[in-house]
């Protein structure tokens, strides 16, 4: 696990302390659509601004490509970062360096609050340019990094500022790296990874990095019928990649070398297209019809899953084994949802799940609280489950 510090026990009254936060959340007609990040990121910046800090946050929102775009600025998030802050005042600068955010942060008493203009209105922000992170570093005396979903960037505020301030992990940032470090550096086996997805292409390097950290690997989702097609079983129309078959196989032995237990479906919920109202079927896999398409794991599978679920003791996941945004093709991922969810609720698992989909179908399913660790981070939580160093916590190390 990487060696950082935290907050704890640092001295900060009277002090700017230079949060990275990430606040790029949807947005409609002016109005945040889901404020999770926000709320986890809230009791950061009240623990420091009760302490008496003077907090300056920063933080990047959309893609406005190196200069300013009012339909990019962080202005509209005041409301719901101040509500999650349980109404605070969170004062508001037009820009994150120069004269405006230097006055704003001058003008800034103990406890008070500062959301700074979107850093990516600045071109040095995605460049990661030395002067830029001087320009950021010149309105903090200490660094806060509470961004884990923008840790696999190398930008200014994530990993520039970080080398030029005393750098420490906020608690969102802590709490994300103590569940992953529990779930895969340090877990307690037998450990299972359940992964689905669309492609095997996109999560190639994923599978390969679990495939030498856990005991159990349960694959659902489009990308399951690549691993299928490599196994001789015909999918019928279903979404394959028929170019990776032999990178597939080549999968399939290694994990049979390795010793590890498998798990694919063994049977489907098929149609003939994806779509609400279709006429489905449930068939082994082995009786497919030429005519239709795997968009779920059948009861079977579920109850395989299920089953060799209850023996283990860590889990993590990423990704739906169906195309659970349409029922009825949402089954088997709510099911084992609820599994886990269970599991969890009995002190029988310690279940770590991230990556959009799947934390939109954990809250279809109702049980986003009831695991361990549900992460928002998206792509950073991907990158760590393949096994690579993310900058923004590089940067960390050591400080």
């Amino acid at each position: 696990m990487a060696k950082f510090q935290t907050i704890d026990g640092v001295d900060v009254k009277g002090r700017r302390v230079l949060l990275r936060a990430d606040l790029n959340v949807p947005m409609k007609d002016g109005k945040v659509q889901d404020a999770t990040r926000i709320e986890r990121l809230a009791p950061t910046i009240a623990e420091l601004a009760d302490k008496d800090a003077r907090v300056v946050v920063l933080s990047h929102f959309g893609r406005p490509k190196g200069k300013p775009d009012p339909k990019e600025s962080l202005k509209p998030l005041l409301p719901a970062l101040q509500a999650a802050l349980g109404k605070r005042t969170v004062k508001f600068a037009g820009d994150c360096i120069g004269p405006t955010a230097e006055s704003a942060v001058a003008a800034l008493k103990d406890g008070e609050i500062l959301l700074l203009e979107n850093t990516r209105f600045h071109k040095g922000e995605e460049d990661n340019d030395p002067a830029f992170a001087k320009s950021l570093a010149k309105l903090g005396d200490i660094y806060v990094n509470d961004a884990f979903s923008a840790a696999h960037r190398a930008h200014a505020s994530t990993e520039g500022v970080a080398h030029l301030l005393p750098a420490y992990a906020g608690r969102l940032m802590q709490a994300e790296l103590e569940a992953l470090n529990n779930a895969l550096d340090a877990p307690e086996h037998p450990v299972a990874a359940l992964v689905g997805g669309a492609k095997v292409s996109t999560k190639l390097d994923l599978l390969q990095n679990l495939l030498a950290r856990v005991d159990v690997l349960i694959i659902g989702g489009a990308m399951a019928n690549t691993l299928l097609l490599a196994q001789g079983v015909a999918v019928g129309k279903s979404l394959a990649e028929h170019d990776m078959i032999g990178v597939a196989t080549d999968f399939l032995t290694q994990a049979n070398n390795a010793g590890r237990t498998l798990i694919l479906p063994s049977d489907a919920v098929v149609a003939a297209q994806l779509a609400a109202g279709v006429a489905t079927q449930t068939v082994t896999l082995d009786k497919l019809p030429a005519d239709q398409m795997i968009l779920d794991i059948g009861p079977r599978t579920i109850a395989a899953i299920e089953e060799r679920l209850r023996d283990c003791r860590t889990l993590v996941w990423n990704g739906p084994v169906g195309a659970f945004e349409t029922e009825p093709f949402d089954r088997g991922t709510v099911e084992i949802a609820r599994t886990v969810a269970r599991l969890t609720r009995a002190g029988k698992m310690t279940s770590v799940a991230g990556g959009g989909d799947t934390v939109a179908a954990l809250g279809a399913a109702g049980v986003t609280d009831d695991l361990t660790y549900v992460s928002t981070a998206g792509g950073a939580f991907l990158e760590w489950l393949e096994g690579r160093t993310l900058p923004g916590i590089a940067a960390l190390e050591g400080k």
